[in-house]
């Protein structure tokens, strides 16, 4: 089952957050076809926030697609985000541990660590978009 948590500081609107959480599950196998999501009224409970901001997120992932609504049953996802294997996510899970272990040894913070990823991220999807 997933966890969420918000980031009231965020410039991400809370629903949306929500939703960013539930694709990250599904494109890390953390969330399968067929896995239900906690009920509205335990999400909001969970992070304090207002179930009509869990409904929209809900609604917003129904829209896309990846889960649906079964009256009286819950929210159920549909579909996956998921293309590698659990066990080639692992072995690429601990190198990037191992990268990251080697930035902070490096003395980098981890707001360094975030943008040397976000800033290699970037090159490397504008290389594949302008291929």
């Amino acid at each position: 089952m997933i966890g969420f948590h918000i980031t009231a500081s965020s410039a991400v609107p809370t629903y949306m957050q929500l939703v960013e959480q539930v694709r990250q599950a599904l494109r890390l196998g953390r969330l399968q076809p067929g896995d239900r999501l906690p009920t509205v009224r335990a999400v909001a409970a969970a992070v304090a926030i207002n179930p009509n901001t869990v409904l929209k997120a809900y609604r917003e992932l129904e829209h896309e697609g990846l889960v649906e609504g079964r009256p009286g049953q819950g929210t159920y996802v549909v579909r996956s985000l998921s293309a590698p294997s659990p066990q080639t996510l692992d072995t690429l899970r601990r190198s990037l541990e191992s990268w990251v272990d080697q930035a902070r040894q490096a003395g980098l913070e981890p707001e360094h660590i975030r943008a040397v990823v976000d800033s290699t991220i970037r090159s490397l999807l504008e290389v594949e978009e302008s291929a």
